[in-house]
Parts: structure tokens; sequence; C-alpha cells
């Protein structure tokens, strides 16, 4: 286990508790950019796969818990994105080509 590698996923760790309790405080998918979310998900899941196949080590946890940190606030988009749309306060995605 590197210590620049903990350093670093614990660096990661301390946006994902902050992302989401904005998207708890806020109800808003504003800002939110759901492939970037999955793309870090992706990004955690090879960092666990490596993890589990090639350098079994505590680090693992802390990709875990990040992981489940980004699926949360996707799972907060997702909610959220309902409540806009429901409340007719959704911003579209469709962009005009000229």
């Amino acid at each position: 286990m590197s210590v620049f590698e903990v350093l670093m996923i614990v660096c990661f760790g301390f946006a994902w508790p902050v992302n989401v309790y904005n998207s708890l405080r806020t109800h808003s998918t504003k800002g939110k950019n759901l492939l970037f979310l999955f793309m870090i998900v992706l990004a955690y899941v090879f960092g666990i796969l490596h993890k589990l196949t090639f350098s079994r080590d505590p680090a693992l946890w802390f990709y875990l818990f990040n992981a489940a940190m980004v699926l949360a606030d996707v799972a907060l988009y997702f909610h959220n994105r309902r409540r806009e749309i429901r409340a007719g306060k959704a911003h579209s995605y469709v962009q005009v080509l000229s």
C-alpha cells in the first residue's frame, strides 16, 4: 500500500460527502454532470478491481467508500431531477445547432 495512493483517495474522499450534502440541501441537478459522475464511478470500480486482483490492502476500503458516495450522488441526481420535472423547473439539455 502506497501512502501517496491513500492520501490521494482520502483527498478525493472529502469532496464526495460535500457533493452529496449539496445535492440534499439544494434539491437541484444544476451544475451536475451525470456522465462525469458515471465516469468517476467507473474509475473507482477499476481501482477496486485492481485492489481485489493484484494488491489487496486497506486502501480498498477508501475506494469502496468513495464509490458509495458517488453512487449516492447519482441516486440523488435522479431523485432531484424527478422533483424538478414535477415542479416544472427542469432545465433542458437540448441544444439548438445553428
